[in-house]
């Protein structure tokens, strides 16, 4: 794909929108807080180790673009809840493909705790690309396409 190509089709791709909303370490760690079970602003900020003002203003930014909702709670009226919505929830495979990255390539070690299916303990799996029918593809196995053009295989036929 040519430079130009690219930079038009950044107009069209949710790469952008998406770095726009998350492309920053301390929303990924509130995440990853939130996914185990960290819901007060207070335990955020024991969990994560993050200024009061960068926290306030990451779970802003999280709850107005709809990943974090906020409510109060019943019992204490003056503390609130922050969970995770459907459309944060859908991140999970991202944090768990950069968490495996960073173990892969930072750490160079898996982390702990260690992520398990609740059925049988056993460790999830890598995070992979897969084909429409359930292939595990590689980086080589892929190739852009126009959305015209998807559901062509681009072999022509004798």
């Amino acid at each position: 794909m040519s430079s130009d190509v690219l930079k038009d089709s950044l107009a069209e791709c949710g790469l952008p929108s998406a770095l726009a909303v998350m492309g920053d370490r301390w929303s990924f760690m509130i995440l990853h807080a939130a996914f185990n079970g960290v819901c007060h602003f207070e335990d955020f900020l024991e969990a994560l180790g993050i200024a009061r003002n960068v926290l306030a203003s990451r779970l802003s930014g999280l709850v107005a673009e709809g990943i974090m909702e906020r409510k109060v709670c019943e019992h204490d009226r003056r503390k609130a809840e922050y969970r995770l919505t459907e459309k944060g929830i859908d991140l999970l495979p991202s944090l768990l493909a950069l968490r495996q990255w960073g173990e892969k390539y930072g750490l160079r070690v898996a982390s702990n705790p260690v992520l398990a299916d609740q059925r049988d303990g056993r460790p999830i799996a890598p995070m992979t690309i897969h084909a429409h029918d359930g292939r595990s593809l590689a980086w080589h196995d892929l190739k852009w396409l126009d959305r015209s053009q998807v559901g062509q295989s681009g072999e022509c036929c004798d």
